[in-house]
């Protein structure tokens, strides 16, 4: 056993001698059991931890780095390379829900969407169902009210978003990403604002088509790709979600999601984001965090819900609680409304986030939604507007929120002072 100094110890473990170390001095021996009582290798240890980093100065989820000290991803368990925060800051247990149904009764006319005749549907204290979606039947994502699809593409991403990836058979909606057939796409895309680079992959995103969805329950039952037909258990690389998100987000960046990926079949990402005037992801702007679900998220249907309410926002998944964000958390709960959204998307050939083994993947792979519910809060005043309509939205809910060429909907608003691109309906 080697014994250092007190003083010795406190200058190795934090690179100088503050004034509260001169208390030391007067007695600079080393008793057993006290913190300077350490072996060369405990010593090693405990100066190698104080140079490691953390799951709250990287943020959940953080992509894998060789330049970090430790790791905030699913895979640093396997690999044992967690940051000290990661199990209590990112991968929280799942706890019981505090709020069950309290009855159930059938959709009414008052719901919209397409909501079953006959079924009953759960009742929540405070929420009102308010537009439901059962995929009995076929979308018309051209000409239905709510609904419609995107032709952007994430920069970061291999797919460009398209119609015909958007399917509903069987009870179920499926979005598909596979190589690309062909599809004829626009170099301009409406709902990125700009122009979007040949991807060599093809995808779907199902989206309503105006920021008019605030305060409530939103819930969905679906079930994530497999990276490899008939094992569920190959990881890969995918992002598979439901989440609100806010047109434009030059002006207003507003987000809150569900995310499961192709990293662990275990595990899901619930995220939520707020910032103003920029297009940039950051840790910044971002709080993500990775919760476990039981089963297998890949190999059958989960239910997985998110009440937004002004002052919380609270994740579920199969009826039970998995996270908690309050106002006292960075960044402040999203206050602007925001259009639903659903897709699947592959990373790009870096893997950066959506799983780091991508030289798994075969495609085609789908991501299936078995029904989507709306629940409005019924403390909400303003959105959505009446009978799903326009009339409540406001020239700023309207900016820069067309969704692609042929959803008859005006590009309102110039991007950094200058016109958008423009698309053709064709």
């Amino acid at each position: 056993m080697l014994r250092l100094p007190c003083l010795a110890i406190f200058a190795v473990l934090h690179g100088t001698c503050s004034e509260d170390s001169s208390i030391l001095l007067a007695d600079d021996t080393c008793e057993a059991g006290e913190p300077c009582d350490l072996s060369l290798r405990q010593l090693r240890g405990e100066i190698r931890r104080s140079q490691w980093g953390s799951c709250h100065q990287y943020g959940c989820h953080a992509r894998y780095s060789h330049h970090l000290g430790c790791q905030c991803n699913a895979k640093c368990q396997k690999y044992g390379n967690c940051c000290d925060d990661y199990v209590s800051l990112c991968s929280a247990p799942a706890e019981e829900s505090s709020k069950e149904p309290t009855g159930t009764a059938p959709a009414g006319p008052a719901v919209a969407g397409h909501p079953d005749p006959v079924k009953l549907y759960p009742e929540y204290t405070g929420f009102t169902l308010s537009l439901v979606e059962e995929f009995n039947e076929a979308i018309d994502l051209d000409t239905d009210p709510i609904w419609t699809w995107s032709d952007g593409g994430l920069s970061e991403g291999q797919v460009r978003f398209v119609k015909e990836q958007i399917q509903f058979k069987d009870g179920k909606m499926t979005i598909t990403a596979a190589e690309d057939p062909g599809i004829a796409t626009q170099t301009c895309s409406a709902a990125e604002v700009g122009k979007v680079d040949k991807k060599p992959l093809v995808s779907g995103e199902f989206r309503a088509r105006h920021n008019q969805f605030r305060y409530g329950r939103y819930e969905v039952r679906m079930k994530a790709p497999e990276v490899k037909a008939g094992n569920p258990d190959v990881d890969g690389n995918f992002i598979s979600t439901m989440f609100v998100y806010r047109d434009a987000k030059f002006n207003h960046w507003r987000e809150i999601d569900i995310e499961v990926t192709g990293d662990s079949p275990h595990t899901v990402t619930t995220n939520v984001l707020s910032a103003d005037h920029t297009d940039k992801w950051s840790t910044k702007i971002a709080a993500g965090r990775q919760v476990h679900i039981d089963g297998n998220a890949r190999a059958t249907f989960h239910t997985y819900a998110f009440e937004w309410l002004p002052n919380s926002i609270t994740w579920y998944i199969d009826g039970k609680k998995v996270r908690t964000k309050t106002p006292a958390e960075h960044p402040p709960i999203p206050d602007l409304s925001g259009k639903i959204m659903m897709n699947l998307w592959i990373f790009g050939k870096t893997a950066g986030f959506g799983g780091k083994e991508i030289y798994n993947n075969r495609y085609p792979m789908s991501n299936e939604y078995d029904w989507f519910r709306f629940y409005k809060w019924d403390g909400e005043e303003t959105y959505p507007c009446a009978g799903m309509s326009t009339s409540c939205l406001t020239a700023d809910d309207e900016f820069l929120s067309k969704n692609n060429p042929c959803d008859g909907q005006e590009q309102k608003g110039l991007l950094h002072g200058k016109m958008p691109c423009a698309t053709t309906c064709r």
